[in-house]
């Protein structure tokens, strides 16, 4: 707890003057990118400029019903593309619960096959509803909508680990970037910044602030304003550890994490970008 303190000291300054009563209307040349707190996992929903929706990943099975929700709250009816970073559990378990419940144009994964029981469900569901299924492949241009460039920085090339094999994506509005870096390590962090420019407004922190990711050098690279963490409160790994906070510190990076804040949104017209979320880090401090 005592590690947290000056974070949420910061984060409360921060929120106080961004805090937004509602997220829920979508006006013309925007995009909103939600952060949905699935607790130690990940799942993310882009609803672009014209009116498409993406989401990636589905975080943990005991999820899938919180997921599955958020989107009908968002006027979900329908998946555009779903993109699985990678078969883990906190990635792809709430997937066969989505697939079940909406309609799903495509699916995107990294043709990696893994030997679990969620991933079973997930790839069963896939096979039963028909859905298309593509496979990432590194510097693709995924064209979904003509206001929005999605590249693929990262993917499976075999024989790597799940992790390494993450898809990592640059999401760039206008003037606005997004870096979604899936759970990727200190080595694709270092291959990132020797073929790409990571310049990004927004980070999503690889691997829940695992020790193995976030290095200071590669923070420096991106230079991210804000950074959102998606772990869950008290987890078992000790997510984010000290070192990850400490770098994002250094670099000036307001930190949002959705142990903290709930669901986050990001919605922005391509120049400037305002933030919602769900809980005040004054009531984690109060439960706490």
């Amino acid at each position: 707890m005592q590690r947290c303190i000056g974070l949420l000291i910061l984060i409360v300054l921060v929120s106080a003057s961004i805090n937004v009563p509602s997220a829920d209307a979508e006006e013309a040349n925007e995009m909103d990118v939600h952060f949905i707190d699935v607790g130690q996992g990940d799942s993310m929903l882009i609803q672009t400029p014209e009116g498409k929706n993406i989401l990636i990943d589905a975080g943990p099975p005991k999820s899938g019903k919180n997921v599955t929700a958020f989107l009908k709250k968002h006027q979900v009816s329908q998946l555009d593309l779903v993109i699985a970073t990678h078969p883990d559990i906190d990635h792809i378990g709430g997937m066969a619960a989505v697939i079940k419940t909406f309609e799903i144009k495509k699916i995107m994964d990294i043709g990696k096959i893994h030997s679990t029981k969620t991933y079973a469900k997930y790839a069963s569901q896939i096979l039963k509803q028909q859905i298309p299924l593509t496979i990432a492949e590194k510097n693709e241009l995924i064209k979904l909508d003509p206001y929005l460039k999605i590249r693929v920085l990262n993917a499976y090339e075999g024989p790597q680990r799940n992790n390494a094999a993450s898809i990592v994506l640059k999401l760039s509005f206008k003037d606005t970037d997004f870096l979604l870096m899936g759970d990727v390590g200190k080595d694709q962090e270092k291959r990132l910044m020797n073929n790409y420019n990571l310049d990004s407004d927004i980070i999503k922190v690889a691997h829940h602030g695992s020790r193995t990711s976030t290095s200071r050098k590669f923070l420096q690279e991106v230079s991210p304003d804000m950074a959102i963490l998606t772990y869950g409160e008290e987890n078992k790994y000790g997510h984010p550890v000290d070192r990850v906070m400490t770098n994002l510190q250094d670099v000036d990076t307001a930190m949002y994490p959705t142990a903290m804040f709930g669901n986050i949104t990001i919605r922005t017209n391509g120049e400037s970008v305002m933030i919602f979320q769900e809980k005040m880090p004054t009531d984690y401090l109060k439960a706490n």
